[in-house]
């Protein structure tokens, strides 16, 4: 995938503070791409999360701060090797002067939300995972999600299914699987069917969501 930079201006204009990174496409267009794309977004004011220049940028929180609450950003991918075209999406996991992803390892998730945590109130993490077109999470999605909650994390926004699946409280933590699909196209339904999903955060946790009806018409919502 590859888009012209014009379309960063729509997000900023959107009111889009925060992207992650951390997917199956982010690197299609190798370590220049990624390194030509991060700073357009940041110079619109948008932040961005799960890719770097190495393994620590790549892990790095951010940080926003609404009406007083501090809210850590972190995001991660776990895809499985693309059987078409036997990609293995691991390949572009960011390492010490190597750009790239960061890729969901159980320890390495802890460490993070656990650091994330001592700076902030509350900590969100953004997993691209699981297996395209399934409805239901697969146990190592739920063991994935589960993880970042026990590690600290309040609310868990996760992709890569391209449709709709569970949203479940766990350990006073929130977990929406897959929210599917919104400006996408060249899909049928049930994929065209999606949401938005809104979370109200304190310093509990998040204490009330909503999920609000999309229909994705010809790539639009």
């Amino acid at each position: 995938f590859r888009a012209p930079p014009a379309p960063a201006e729509a997000l900023s204009s959107g009111g889009v503070d925060v992207v992650g990174l951390a997917n199956n496409p982010s690197l299609d267009y190798g370590g220049e791409a990624l390194a030509d794309m991060l700073p357009r977004l940041r110079a619109l004011g948008i932040e961005t999360v799960g890719a770097g220049a190495d393994g620590v940028a790549a892990r790095a929180p951010v940080i926003v701060v609404r009406q007083g609450l501090r809210v850590a950003f972190l995001a991660y991918v776990d895809v499985p090797v693309e059987g078409r075209l036997g990609f293995d999406t691991r390949s572009w996991e960011a390492g010490p002067e190597k750009p790239g992803l960061a890729w969901a390892v159980p320890g390495d998730m802890q460490f993070d939300i656990a650091s994330a945590r001592l700076k902030s109130d509350v900590v969100v993490v953004l997993l691209h995972f699981g297996l395209e077109g399934q409805s239901q999470f697969t146990h190592h999605q739920q063991d994935l999600a589960h993880t970042a909650v026990d590690a600290g994390a309040a609310l868990v926004l996760g992709a890569h299914s391209h449709v709709l699946q569970p949203v479940e409280w766990y350990n006073g933590g929130l977990i929406a699987y897959s929210l599917g699909n919104l400006v996408f196209d060249g899909f049928a339904p049930p994929a065209t069917y999606s949401a938005l999903f809104a979370a109200t955060l304190t310093p509990a946790g998040v204490v009330d969501y909503a999920i609000v009806p999309v229909m994705v018409d010809r790539g639009l919502p």
